[in-house]
């Protein structure tokens, strides 16, 4: 089973074309082109998607990126080859960061720092995260936990493609069933989820034991949906069973921190998260959750706004059941 996919990280929709499973590898060393249609990233979440792609980036992407991101005016006023000097790579590489941002080419790229540059400079600080330590006292863990949480919201709100994010609701709205798929701190948020949907009427299930993910994945057909929740891109008891999803077919949407990691090649619908940066007492598996959610309620009020006729009295009604279990 074959469909198309849109190549680009993070944005688009379809997969590559495979042998007879509709799987490909998508993954090539030279990064993708935008889309066409697809507008690049505003100014104001350039730095954001470098956040979120720097950890899967090659080490001589990374300093491309890292430097954009930390010097945008004096990037901006760099060609091609300056930038390709300051960073000790080639022009290719900067072309593929670029490309692998989101812009078409680094012409693009400069205007979008060009115009970061401007909204620092008219007097907006850019954010600064640090680590939290040992011996913090519990009223700097709040204030850093609490400025990591807004920043990490702001990223996932300044990166997230809507026109996925519609695309989604759209099949969630009108799907038969939805199954969701994800292990640990990412079950949690599948758990999350189903709970939302069931309440407005709809035929939702989260599992987290991979065995019982597969034997319901391939059960699914079209009209049915699957969602994977993975920040690392890479959870192989995630990403099989949404891909017997996807080669049974069912739309199938990814929510990821890694746009071009592996589950990505069986999405339809990629939606990417951010994550505050990882330290030694909070890793990516708990900072990511942050991040997980908004995009999870998103898709909720999107489905409960297409399917408001329903969606409404089951929630009066959900509300309602539990009514007494609260009364004092």
């Amino acid at each position: 089973m074959t469909r198309e996919v849109k190549e680009i990280f993070g944005q688009g929709s379809g997969r590559v074309s495979g042998r007879g499973s509709g799987r490909g590898s998508g993954h090539g060393s030279a990064a993708p082109r935008p889309a066409a249609g697809i507008a690049p990233p505003a100014p104001a979440a350039l730095a954001a998607k470098v956040r979120t792609l720097v950890p899967s980036m090659t080490r001589s992407m990374q300093r491309v990126a890292e430097a954009v991101a930390n010097d945008p005016a004096g990037c901006a006023a760099l060609t091609v080859t300056g930038l390709a000097e300051l960073t000790g790579t080639s022009e290719a590489t900067v072309v593929r960061t670029a490309r692998l941002l989101g812009y078409p080419g680094y012409r693009d790229l400069r205007l979008a720092l060009a115009g970061l540059a401007a909204q620092q400079q008219s007097g907006r600080a850019p954010a600064i995260t640090t680590d939290i330590a040992v011996d913090d006292p519990i009223a700097d863990v709040v204030a850093k936990l609490a400025h990591d949480e807004q920043q990490t919201l702001a990223d996932t709100a300044a990166g997230l493609d809507t026109v996925q994010l519609g695309a989604a609701v759209t099949a969630l709205a009108a799907a038969r069933r939805t199954d969701v798929y994800g292990v640990g701190a990412s079950g949690l948020v599948a758990q999350d989820l189903t709970q939302k949907l069931l309440r407005i009427g709809l035929m939702a299930h989260a599992h987290s034991d991979p065995h019982l993910a597969v034997t319901n994945a391939v059960q699914l057909r079209a009209g049915d949906v699957a969602i994977a929740i993975t920040h690392s891109g890479s959870t192989g008891d995630v990403i099989e069973p949404l891909r017997v999803a996807f080669e049974h077919g069912a739309t199938t949407v990814a929510i990821t921190g890694r746009p071009n990691g592996a589950v990505a090649q069986y999405a339809d619908h990629v939606l990417t998260t951010s994550t505050a940066r990882e330290s030694e007492l909070r890793p990516a598996a708990m900072s990511s959750r942050t991040s997980q959610l908004l995009v999870v309620d998103c898709l909720f009020v999107g489905v409960a706004q297409r399917t408001y006729e329903t969606a409404a009295p089951a929630l009066s009604a959900s509300y309602e059941a539990l009514a007494h279990r609260h009364r004092r």
